[in-house]
């Protein structure tokens, strides 16, 4: 895959947002038009809240997952754009609650709704979405989505609750780390593959091949994600960084860095994590420099992402199959 000069990632020659847009392009726009109508509120404090968070909604990338996949198994129906609206009120809804309980202050330029109002609002206003959500999921003519989708939401808490138990666990493993990162990130992109293959009835073998893509490339996502939040710039991110270290989340980079340090690295290093500031972050860097960390969590987040393309073989040769294979690829090449 070629880059241009922006950075934007392209496929068979053309931005991958461009073909994403010929590819769906309409269909995303019935999703967004869905989704606002949902949302709809004649109370002007709600709709000012709503209109704020359209500014940090980024990409759309769960609802394009979810109508790609629909498109590579057999076209898009209205079920799949219903559903595209419902993950991602589901996913604006985490953002809102995810920013109360690492006190951002910036997502996507913008102030967040707990900086903008209150923790309060934030909290609540999360609880709107996800209810809202569950209401338009039930407008299907069956209860199969709503099942799926409540399963889902249930492991996004499951691994949140984790995260948080966590915090401050210099010994956390590699192990409990992807089954915090497959809850609370990874668990919502599965969702979009399988209810974009479901809803297309598939195969089940194809229902779960996409299920899988939707999960490894969430869990490719989340590293990258937590790389950028040790190294990234927020001017360039758009939103507030560094809070993993100030909330003494463990994530990849860390773990390896801990787990190669020599002896007196690794208290230097747990000294540094056990008493966080916004220095941190800078005071780190020395001893990446000297580490593998970055490369390894690069290397396990490529082999992720090629999971992912690894189980498009079963869909025909197809625009939106090239389209997934390589989302699979700039979900890490943005950050390695």
């Amino acid at each position: 895959m070629s880059h241009q000069s922006s950075g934007e990632s392209v496929v068979q020659g053309v931005p991958v947002l461009t073909a994403v847009e010929q590819a769906i392009g309409p269909e995303l726009l019935e999703a967004e038009q869905i989704l606002a109508e949902e949302l709809h509120s004649s109370n002007p404090y709600v709709c000012d809240i709503l209109h704020h968070s359209t500014r940090f909604r980024g990409k759309r990338l769960r609802p394009m997952l979810l109508l790609l996949t629909a498109k590579a198994t057999g076209g898009i129906r209205q079920d799949h754009k219903i559903l595209s609206a419902v993950v991602e009120m589901i996913h604006l809804a985490t953002l809102v609650h995810d920013d109360v309980l690492d006190e951002a202050e910036t997502r996507r330029h913008v102030a967040t709704v707990n900086s903008r109002w209150n923790n309060e609002t934030s909290v609540l206003f999360g609880d709107y979405l996800f209810t809202h959500s569950f209401h338009l999921a039930s407008s299907l003519d069956t209860t199969y989505a709503c099942r799926r989708i409540g399963r889902a939401t249930n492991m996004v808490c499951e691994g949140e609750l984790s995260q948080i138990k966590e915090r401050g666990n210099l010994d956390l493993t590699e192990e409990a780390y992807f089954k915090i990162i497959d809850g609370k990130t990874a668990e919502l992109t599965a969702l979009c593959g399988h209810l974009g293959a479901y809803y297309s009835q598939s195969d089940p073998s194809v229902v779960a091949a996409l299920e899988q893509y939707g999960r490894s490339l969430g869990l490719a996502f989340q590293i990258a994600d937590d790389v950028l939040d040790l190294m990234g710039s927020e001017g360039k991110i758009g939103k507030s960084l560094g809070s993993d270290l100030l909330k003494q989340k463990l994530t990849l980079p860390l773990i390896r860095l801990l787990q190669t340090a020599s002896e007196q690295e690794s208290q230097e290093i747990r000294q540094l994590l056990a008493h966080p500031d916004e220095t941190t972050r800078s005071r780190l860097t020395p001893y990446f420099e000297r580490s593998d960390a970055f490369s390894y969590t690069s290397r396990v987040a490529k082999n992720l992402a090629s999971e992912a393309r690894n189980q498009l073989e079963l869909l025909p040769q197809t625009p939106a199959r090239r389209i997934l294979a390589d989302i699979a690829e700039f979900a890490v090449q943005r950050t390695f």
